[in-house]
């Protein structure tokens, strides 16, 4: 049943075929894995999905959702993408705090008292009112209207969560010191923005954080590939919709990703030695080893 819940998969998402063997290899025993823990659970289990831009942590995401609705498992997912604050939002913290928070997608950036509010709700076992999850667009850069909300019929026996630094623990205050790039050294000279950072992962995030019972990290190879698939990204969009204001040249690509750069490091380093499972993934984005499924 699996195999061919997967092979539907690759079809319809047009992944390469590669995709087949490492799911089959690595992904089915990660379905047990899950499926193990939420029996044993009397409350819905909250798994993380971790991973900085092309690891493929929303096709996993996506993938373990169907197999495991395919197991009569009630299976809530989101990204913490969908909690971003909105646009007037963030307007209004880049003029109280800093400018380059405008910027979506650091910590401090997201309503994660709206976050711990939902997963509440979704952990209570005999809640049975319905559950509005927000989504974001980001096209518009801003949250979708309510009527557009994912709508969630509890109980939720699986609650995946899925982002570019989900389960990161906090950073070294010590490092904030020296930039890690042009746009730290440049345009956050005081280091503000860092601290501002920094303070929100350890003080809002890592209780929500604290709840992920099953924490899985897509390990890329280096913050250097990270840039290269991002990139490859914004070439595939040119050649297939021409020239847009929206796409970013590889300078563009190259400042807008430094926004990342410290924390996208801080998990590379710590993430492995903090995740239950750890797939490595080579350049070109196959696993080559796996911790935590022995």
């Amino acid at each position: 049943m699996y195999s061919q819940i997967i092979k539907d998969f690759i079809n319809r998402e047009s992944l390469p075929q590669s995709y087949l063997a490492d799911a089959e290899k690595y992904f089915i025993p990660l379905v047990n894995l899950i499926i193990n823990k939420t029996n044993q659970s009397e409350t819905a289990t909250i798994i993380g999905i971790s991973g900085a831009q092309g690891t493929g942590k929303t096709s996993l995401s996506e993938l373990l959702e169907k197999i495991l609705r395919a197991k009569n498992l009630n299976v809530v997912k989101f990204s913490i993408d969908d909690f971003y604050l909105t646009k007037m939002e963030r307007q209004s913290l880049a003029v109280k705090v800093h400018p380059l928070l405008q910027t979506r997608g650091i910590p401090g950036t997201h309503d994660t008292i709206l976050l711990s509010e939902k997963l509440d709700q979704l952990a209570k076992p005999d809640n049975s009112s319905i559950i509005q999850i927000p989504r974001f667009n980001k096209a518009s850069d801003d949250r979708y209207s309510e009527k557009e909300w994912q709508i969630i019929q509890p109980p939720a026996d699986l609650i995946i969560i899925e982002g570019w630094f989900v389960g990161a623990p906090p950073l070294d205050l010590d490092s904030l010191e020296k930039p890690v790039n042009a746009l730290e050294a440049t345009e956050d000279i005081d280091g503000k923005w860092r601290n501002f950072m920094t303070k929100q992962l350890e003080e809002n995030y890592q209780s929500i954080f604290d709840q992920i019972e099953l924490l899985i990290f897509l390990k890329a190879p280096s913050f250097e590939q990270i840039f290269e698939w991002r990139n490859l990204q914004e070439k595939k969009l040119r050649k297939r919709v021409g020239h847009s204001q929206n796409l970013m040249s590889r300078p563009q690509l190259a400042r807008f990703i430094q926004h990342y750069e410290r924390l996208t490091r801080h998990c590379l380093r710590n993430l492995p030695k903090k995740a239950d499972v750890v797939f490595d993934l080579n350049e070109k984005h196959q696993i080559i080893s796996c911790l935590g499924l022995d």
